[in-house]
């Protein structure tokens, strides 16, 4: 009798393995201010990116994907909440609002880390928060993640060689980090180094890992190993343009080693075994802002960090996923961050809880049919005055506080380099419809100069 009831145990336990793996893992990299044009398979001709590019060569990439805003904060809150900027509760940089202190992400606030731990997934988050500036109340492990090692604020991710980082709820100072001198350890390798780790403890129960790498956000730092590939290239006897050199060759370096870390996190995927039952998405939080034209960063666009031109929000995205995603496909679909929360729900069968502005993208990665967006939209208030955009098809404005509204047909213009709002006033004022009626009312972000914009 002990016999049958152990055997039935075990078997019920081997089924709940089963069923539980058949859950598909999903690894979400987001990497901080890197360019549309920074990577290989998006056309750069100067930075060595051959892991990501062999992501893309086996994966979707994707040409029409845009980040939640122009600037990390918000971005984050988006990609969090599943909200685009006229409705998520974080619109703005720390201490971009009227009020002058931070905005957090509510501790009520449903996040996709909850929605996932409902599903069963293990979660954790690595690297960048910044969610939880005021105080401790939204910290990771009150929004849903079962782990964090990282960043808590924004101004600690500007430094490599931090004097504190967390762990859950715990600060703690890496041993021997000497930030000016930059010794110690570097803070993208710890990640790298937590991120396998957490893949290794749970490779047989689903799990969602938020790996949000600061490269190549400034300040610029990386070992000197990263640099040594772009050193005899002429770069440091002023070809580069700026200055010496020495700074896009960090610059190439940081994302260098980004690459071949995310290498070994493929890697480790395909030794375990759970390649083929884990989505792997990689994108950036915002457009560039380092590059000064040397790297041709944004690539054909306009703009980069800070403007809610195409090179502000378009952004490089890739998505890896062995045996379901046709290998070397290419997207056009129109996206947003505010898309991962129901793509994510969808992979793991629950229905989302709350009402999102996204639309699952499961169908394009599964090479089904695709419902579209009617239009996406964004906020943000930095020096110039609140600016709002909004994408409606091949269409995009772009409306800076007390200007006229600007209009760009994005198949002839990705550029926006022709305002053709005047010779189109019915398609104008269309789309200024669109972002009068896109948001709510959020008295610390509000539509009108201030200035209490100093953070980056």
């Amino acid at each position: 009798m002990k016999l049958r009831i152990c055997t039935l145990t075990l078997l019920f336990c081997q089924l709940f393995s089963i069923q539980a793996q058949q859950k598909t893992n999903i690894i979400y990299i987001l990497v901080d201010d890197l360019g549309y044009g920074d990577l290989g398979c998006y056309g750069q001709q100067k930075i060595l990116t051959p892991e990501i590019d062999k992501m893309a060569s086996e994966g979707m990439k994707f040409t029409q994907h845009y980040a939640g805003s122009t600037v990390c904060g918000p971005s984050r809150a988006s990609l969090l909440t599943g909200l685009h900027t006229g409705h998520s509760p974080v619109r703005g940089n720390p201490l971009w609002t009227f009020t002058g202190n931070p905005v957090d992400m509510p501790r009520s606030q449903v996040t996709v880390a909850k929605e996932l731990k409902r599903a069963g997934y293990t979660t954790g988050i690595i690297g960048k928060w910044g969610m939880a500036e005021a105080d401790l109340e939204s910290m990771p492990l009150n929004q849903g993640f079962d782990y964090f090692y990282g960043y808590r604020k924004h101004k600690e991710a500007h430094h490599y060689y931090p004097d504190i980082l967390w762990e859950n709820n715990d600060p703690f100072h890496p041993k021997g980090n000497d930030g000016y001198n930059t010794e110690g350890q570097f803070s993208h390798d710890s990640f790298t180094s937590k991120a396998l780790q957490f893949i290794q403890q749970n490779a047989e129960t689903p799990f969602f890992l938020y790996l949000a790498y600061t490269i190549p956000h400034l300040e610029l730092s990386v070992p000197e190993d990263s640099k040594v590939p772009y050193k005899n290239l002429g770069w440091l006897n002023g070809e580069s343009g700026g200055d010496d050199g020495s700074s896009n060759v960090t610059y190439a370096g940081m994302i260098s080693r980004m690459d071949r870390d995310i290498g070994r996190l493929l890697d480790r995927l395909n030794k375990l075994g759970i390649a083929d039952n884990t989505l792997v998405i990689f994108t950036s939080d915002n457009g560039p802002e380092f590059d000064k034209g040397f790297f041709d960063s944004n690539g054909p666009l306009r703009g980069k960090k800070r403007d809610l031109y195409e090179g502000g929000v378009r952004i490089p995205f890739i998505a890896y996923w062995p045996k379901h995603i046709k290998s070397g496909s290419t997207s056009d679909h129109i996206s947003a961050f505010w898309d991962f929360f129901p793509t994510a729900c969808e992979l793991a069968g629950v229905e989302p809880s709350i009402q999102t502005d996204g639309i699952s993208y499961l169908p394009t990665l599964l090479g089904g049919k695709q419902p579209k967006h009617d239009y996406l939209y964004w906020e943000i208030n930095v020096h110039e005055g609140p600016i709002q955009a909004v994408r409606k098809g091949q269409w995009k404005a772009v409306k800076f506080y007390d200007k006229p509204i600007e209009l760009y047909n994005l198949n002839k213009d990705i550029g926006e380099k022709n305002n053709i709002a005047e010779s189109n006033p019915k398609k104008a004022r269309q789309l200024m419809k669109l972002i009068e009626s896109a948001r709510t009312d959020n008295p610390a972000f509000k539509l009108e100069p201030h200035p209490r914009i100093s953070d980056r």
